[in-house]
C-alpha cells in the first residue's frame, strides 16, 4: 500500500523559498510586505507545494477569523438567496468566508444569534426586519457591521436601498395605466415597508387618489391569501393592489384565483423584489427588481473595506419595474 503523503507545512515552504518560517507567516497573514523577489519565492512554493493555511492558527496570529457574519429574517424568501449569493461572491474574491444565520423575525432570537455570531468573525451584515429603536443595543457590539435598508446617523454603516422610489414608480405606472382605487399591503415590523408605502401614497396623492393600507402579521404568501379575501369580498372594490414583497403578492394571486377573481381583469397586482418564482406563478407576477445580488455584493465590500481601513463607495443599483402579466392598462378614463 502507498503510504499517504503529509501535507506540506509552513516549515516546508521557508525551505523551498529559502526563507524563515516567520517570512512565510507574515506573508500568509498579511502582517508585513516583502521584496517583489521574496514574495514571487513564497508566493511560488506555496503554489508548488499546495499549502494551505490553518484558518484558526492564523486568527490566532493575526486576531482576524477571515470570517464575515450575515444575519437575514427570512431564510425562505428567495429575495434573500440572491443577496446571499451577493455576498459570497465578493467574500470568496478576498479570502473571507460567510457565517450566515436566520432570525426567523423574531427580534429576542435575532439578539442572542447576532451576540453570539459576533464572537466568531471579524464583522457582521445586518437584514433585520426591526425599527431602529428596537436596534440600539446592537452599538454596543464589539465588532464593525453594515446594516441593509437603513438610514442611520451620521458615523454609522449602511446600505440602503431605493424603497421610496421604487414604490413611487409603482404606484405612478399603475395610477397612469388607468387604475383608480389601488390598495397597499404592508407588514409594518419593516423599515423598508414604511418607506415604501410613504412612496407609494406621494405618488398617488399628486393624482388625488387614497392609498388604503392592509396589514400582515408576515411577508409570507399565507398573509397574502388571508388579505386577498378581505379586499376582495371586502365592500370597497379595488383595482390594483401593490404587495410589500413578491411572497405575500404570489398569496394574493393564487387565493384570487380560488375565490373565483381574475387577475389582472379583475384586479392588477404588484411585488417588489422579482424573486424568480414571478416567472412561474399564473398569471406571471409584475415585480420590481431591487437588485438584492448587488446589494449584498455592495454591503460586503464595503464591510471589507472598513475592516482594511479604505474608504468605501457603493453605487446602489437603482429599481426596475418588470411588468408582466398580473397587471394591465384598464380602460376608464382618470
Amino acid at each position: 500500500m502507498t503510504e499517504k503523503k503529509s501535507a506540506p507545512t509552513l516549515s516546508d515552504v521557508a525551505t523551498a523559498a529559502n526563507v524563515s518560517t516567520a517570512t512565510v507567516s507574515k506573508y500568509i497573514n498579511r502582517i508585513q510586505r516583502f521584496s517583489p523577489e521574496v514574495e514571487a519565492r513564497v508566493a511560488a512554493a506555496i503554489k508548488e507545494l499546495g499549502y494551505h493555511s490553518n484558518p484558526m492558527a492564523r486568527s490566532m496570529v493575526t486576531g482576524r477569523s477571515k470570517t464575515l457574519g450575515l444575519s437575514i429574517p427570512d431564510m425562505h424568501n428567495q429575495y434573500f438567496a440572491g443577496l446571499v449569493q451577493g455576498a459570497n461572491r465578493v467574500a470568496m474574491k478576498h479570502g473571507y468566508s460567510v457565517l450566515l444565520v436566520d432570525s426567523e423575525e423574531n427580534a429576542s432570537r435575532e439578539r442572542q444569534l447576532l451576540e453570539d455570531l459576533c464572537m466568531r468573525v471579524d464583522g457582521l451584515m445586518i437584514h433585520s426586519k426591526l425599527r431602529q429603536e428596537e436596534m440600539e443595543w446592537i452599538h454596543e457590539l464589539p465588532k464593525p457591521f453594515v446594516f441593509f435598508d437603513r438610514r442611520e446617523d451620521e458615523g454609522k454603516q449602511e446600505i440602503d436601498s431605493y424603497n421610496r422610489d421604487a414604490a413611487y414608480m409603482v404606484a405612478n405606472y399603475l395610477a397612469k395605466s388607468g387604475h383608480q382605487r389601488i390598495a397597499y399591503i404592508g407588514f409594518n415590523k419593516s423599515r423598508a415597508d414604511m418607506e415604501r408605502y410613504a412612496g407609494a401614497r406621494a405618488c398617488l396623492e399628486a393624482y388625488g387618489l387614497d392609498l388604503p393600507r392592509y396589514e400582515t402579521d408576515a411577508s409570507s404568501p399565507q398573509e397574502g391569501a388571508r388579505i386577498c379575501s378581505k379586499i376582495m369580498l371586502g365592500a370597497g372594490h379595488v383595482d390594483a393592489v401593490i404587495c410589500f414583497n413578491d411572497m405575500i403578492a404570489i398569496g394574493f394571486l393564487k387565493q384570487a384565483a380560488e375565490l373565483g377573481f381574475s387577475v389582472p381583469e379583475d384586479c392588477s397586482v404588484v411585488g417588489f423584489d422579482n424573486i424568480p418564482f414571478c416567472e412561474y406563478v399564473t398569471p406571471t407576477l409584475t415585480s420590481v427588481d431591487m437588485g438584492g445580488e448587488r446589494i449584498g455584493a455592495l454591503a460586503t465590500q464595503h464591510l471589507i473595506d472598513i475592516l482594511s481601513g479604505r474608504e468605501s463607495k457603493a453605487s446602489l443599483p437603482e429599481p426596475k419595474l418588470i411588468l408582466r402579466k398580473s397587471t394591465q392598462v384598464r380602460k376608464q378614463d382618470l
